[in-house]
Parts: structure tokens; C-alpha cells; sequence
């Protein structure tokens, strides 16, 4: 079989148990490391012309990572097209069993058995109360209907916009630092936020620098991403 992933995550997942199927992925597809795959462009402009050149027997997506105008060229072209979406952990479990076993024919991975044991014995730590933004220049944070929000409301974190209208809102840093928060959560993607540059922005709030892989991320890092993220953010109690 012939698999073209246009979601990192998706790619991480399906090369963990037969890398083989993949001949095509995205600039941004960086686990596992040095994938013997096409990269065929970036999530959001993919090169659309290589992909049907490359005649996968399926192409996976996201509602949310790629573009409804590219899925639907290839869809056009002939070409079978597994579209996943994912809002909530529930959802990535139930995706990630329809791309693996019912898309590419694989058996399900014992990663996948691991992650959901590991999820349902989570206890949430002390109630904190985030804001989490993932860009600045502008300024945008999780708002409603995230992934990633999900993941920390089950760690016992309240996202402060997870009633906004929008899912990734623009928010000046004034009404950020005046939003309530008693917590910033700085993941290292999309924007990469480090001790040096992210806190400091928000002087009266610990921040909690995470991994984020695994928080935005719904593959085999799943299994590891309750202890790890909880680590971080018991680190900032």
C-alpha cells in the first residue's frame, strides 16, 4: 500500500508500526527521524501535482491542518482521501483506529492501547486556571473546541478563553495579562516559546513551559504525554 500523510502526527502514528506504507509527507512531518519519504510541501501548501504523481492508494488529512481547496483537488484527481478530526481526546483515539486499522490495513498498535490506559488513569492536579497562547507577533491562544485544551482541562487546567467564539482568537498582551489567569502555558510549537522568550511577557503569572508534541500532537506520543505534561505543570504548583 501506498500512503501519503498530510498530518505530522498522522505520520509519526503510522510510520511507528510500518514506515514503509509512506511515500509521501509533509516538510513538517519530523518523527521519526529520517523518514525515506517524498516531502511533498508544508501542511497548509502542499504541493498538489507531486502528490497525485506519487499514485498513493490513500492520502490522510485533518479538518484543521490542511486546506479544504488542496483535499479537494485530490479528491478530484481521483485519489482516496481519509479526512480525521480531532477535538478531543476521544476523537484521536477513534481516529487514529480508523486511519491505522480501517485505512491502512494495519493491526492496532499496542502505542494505541497504552495511550488510552494511560489517559483514563490520569487524576487531575490542583485547579489552575491558563491561558495558553501558541503565537506571538501576533498574540493567538487555544480558545474553544481544541485538542490541546482538552488535553489540559483533563490535567485539571481551565483554559480562560475555552468560551471564546474562535478557536485560535488574536488577543492583545494587555487584555492576556488582565484576562484572570493564575497560569501561562508556553508549549515549543507552532511558536517555539523558551524561558527566554515567552514569560517574560507576562510578569505576574508562573509559566509553565511544555512539550508541545505532546500536547498537540495525537499519535504514539500520546501514550507518554499525561506524565510528561503533568510534570511540567506540577513544576509551577
Amino acid at each position: 500500500m501506498r500512503v501519503v500523510s498530510l498530518v505530522p502526527s498522522l505520520t509519526e502514528a503510522v510510520a511507528a508500526g510500518a514506515p514503509g506504507l509512506l511515500v509521501g509527507v509533509t516538510d513538517w512531518c519530523s518523527h521519526p527521524a529520517g523518514l525515506d519519504a517524498v516531502r511533498i510541501g508544508g501542511t497548509k501548501n502542499p504541493d498538489v501535482a507531486r502528490i497525485i504523481a506519487l499514485a498513493p492508494d490513500l492520502v490522510i488529512a485533518n479538518e484543521e491542518e490542511n486546506r479544504a481547496a488542496d483535499l479537494a483537488a485530490l479528491t478530484a484527481a481521483g485519489l482516496d482521501v481519509l479526512v480525521t478530526e480531532v477535538r478531543t481526546l476521544p476523537q484521536a483515539f477513534t481516529e487514529l483506529e480508523r486511519v491505522l486499522v480501517d485505512g491502512c490495513g494495519l493491526v492496532r498498535p499496542g502505542w494505541l492501547d497504552a495511550a488510552e490506559r494511560a489517559w483514563a488513569g490520569v487524576r487531575p492536579g490542583p485547579e489552575r486556571t491558563a491561558i495558553v497562547p501558541i503565537w506571538r507577533r501576533p498574540w493567538m491562544v487555544l480558545g474553544h473546541d481544541t485538542f490541546a485544551g482538552d488535553l489540559l482541562a483533563r490535567l485539571g487546567v481551565h483554559n480562560v478563553y475555552a468560551g471564546h467564539t474562535e478557536r485560535y482568537p488574536r488577543i492583545g498582551i494587555d487584555e492576556l495579562n488582565a484576562a484572570g489567569a493564575d497560569l501561562v502555558v508556553l508549549p515549543d510549537e507552532p511558536y517555539r516559546f523558551t524561558p527566554d522568550d515567552g514569560p517574560e511577557a507576562f510578569p505576574g503569572l508562573p509559566a509553565a513551559l511544555v512539550d508541545g508534541r505532546r500536547l498537540t500532537w495525537y499519535g504514539p506520543s500520546l501514550a507518554e504525554a499525561p506524565a510528561v505534561l503533568g510534570a511540567a505543570l506540577r513544576g509551577n504548583l
